[in-house]
């Protein structure tokens, strides 16, 4: 019993962060635990939302480099089972999220090992490339020390080419709180900033120095972490586009809608390969009839989005701009109501909200225990519960009562649309305007 007690107390602080959880819960008025755990769990959740701000000029189009630390301080097991691999397995959800929310950026991943930066993905629109990537990444040998410089610096080569009016960011997950670099680092960071190359750094040791001033000199964000869900949160708060940089300039870029060739005058489409496949050789591309068609050159693709590499043209789908569009118009935060001050009279379905006992959405019933906190739409003004409000906001985008009561919709879109007016003559790249085209399946934003 006594080598037990030993034991514990040499554990790390960090590793005991479950020991007297219970100091943490206190009672609430009526002396119950229920409303104290409840306001616990909301306050979690209503925090990524209350950070986020409207923003009308806003980098839609991201190229993202990715900088994974491959030191020996990733072998660490205070992040379970190991740094590296909660890492990994947190970047793919990461991934997953990133292209759903932002379908036409591209990303690419760097690999710290050795004191060297390596290349293992360039720069796609294709999440599928990345996540077999990060498989290779977990039985990567962990020795010697990470060199941040040259991680900056493979990522500035490719990321200088890039189009200007494209956002360009760096995120970098560090664990080890030394770096080891040929020269000044300095040299670099002012070199990421005259190019507007925004850095955000996510340490999962503690804060660092230079991490830190890199991040405050290219206008980016910086972080250390605290357990695995606190991780997940700084990932995820990456998804989002940042506001546009003052280096972004404001031009027209020419998009085209591909087709397939499934019939043609009633036959079968005729056999042919991919573009996106024709040079790799791990996956070499195979005779299919299935595709999509530049309406340009003709060339055919196995997957959108993805830019022609004969002629240069970008290839989306609707549903790609559209999933792009909606952070521009954003769904306004909702209205904090006490449950006391909720009105005591129940309306109809489609009403007037003068009143009402249950979720808009999902019809739940408000109880006072759950329900201290209850969120009110200020253009249809029906109420929402917590989970609703979230489902709402990150990831249905468009409120269910605005949509669904007649009248409301158009109330809305007069908002937006004045709210905006100033921002949409300025045919800013990031904003997505549509233009026109005279060849057919094209379109400028």
């Amino acid at each position: 019993m006594a080598d037990d007690d030993r034991d514990d107390q040499k554990e790390y602080r960090w590793e005991t962060g479950y020991e007297k959880t219970w100091e943490a819960i206190k009672d609430d008025e009526d002396g119950l635990l229920d409303g104290a755990i409840a306001d616990i769990i909301q306050k979690a959740k209503r925090q990524r939302q209350a950070q986020k701000t409207k923003q009308n000029r806003l980098g839609m189009m991201r190229h993202l480099f990715i900088i994974l630390d491959c030191s020996e301080s990733m072998s660490v097991p205070d992040l379970k089972p190991t740094r590296l691999r909660c890492t990994i397995k947190l970047l793919e959800q990461f991934i997953e999220e990133f292209f759903d929310q932002n379908p036409i950026s591209q990303m690419g991943i760097i690999a710290l090992k050795a004191k060297r930066a390596e290349k293992i993905t360039e720069l796609t629109g294709t999440s599928r490339v990345h996540l077999k990537a990060l498989e290779g990444l977990a039985n990567v040998p962990l020795t010697s020390e990470p060199s941040l410089q040259n991680g900056l610096d493979l990522a500035l080569k490719t990321l200088k080419v890039v189009p200007s009016h494209a956002s360009r960011e760096i995120v970098i997950v560090m664990g080890s709180l030394t770096t080891c670099d040929p020269v000044d680092i300095n040299l670099t960071i002012d070199e990421l900033k005259k190019e507007g190359i925004r850095c955000s750094v996510i340490s999962l040791s503690a804060e660092i120095h230079i991490a830190r001033y890199l991040t405050q000199q290219t206008r980016g964000t910086f972080g250390a972490v605290l357990d695995d869900a606190h991780f997940r949160d700084q990932l995820m708060s990456q998804v989002d586009p940042p506001p546009a940089a003052k280096t972004q300039h404001n031009s027209l870029i020419r998009m085209g809608f591909p087709h397939t060739k499934n019939e043609v005058e009633g036959k079968d489409a005729p056999l042919s390969m991919c573009m996106c496949h024709i040079e790799n050789l791990e996956e070499p591309s195979e005779l299919c009839t299935t595709g999509h068609h530049c309406p340009q050159c003709n060339s055919k693709y196995c997957e959108l989005p993805v830019e022609c590499q004969s002629c240069g043209l970008t290839l989306v789908s609707a549903p790609h701009l559209a999933r792009s569009y909606h952070h521009l118009f954003p769904v306004p935060n909702f209205e904090e109501i006490p449950f006391d001050s909720l009105p005591k009279a129940s309306s109809d379905r489609g009403g007037t909200g003068t009143g009402t006992t249950e979720c808009y959405a999902c019809m739940k019933l408000f109880v006072p225990v759950a329900d201290k906190t209850v969120f009110k739409c200020g253009f249809c003004k029906q109420f929402f519960c917590l989970d609703c409000d979230i489902f709402i906001h990150d990831t249905l985008h468009a409120c269910v009562g605005c949509n669904t009561i007649p009248g409301v919709d158009g109330l809305v879109y007069q908002q937006s649309s004045k709210s905006v007016s100033d921002s949409h003559h300025q045919a800013q790249a990031h904003d997505l305007h549509p233009g026109t085209s005279k060849q057919r399946g094209q379109f400028s934003i």
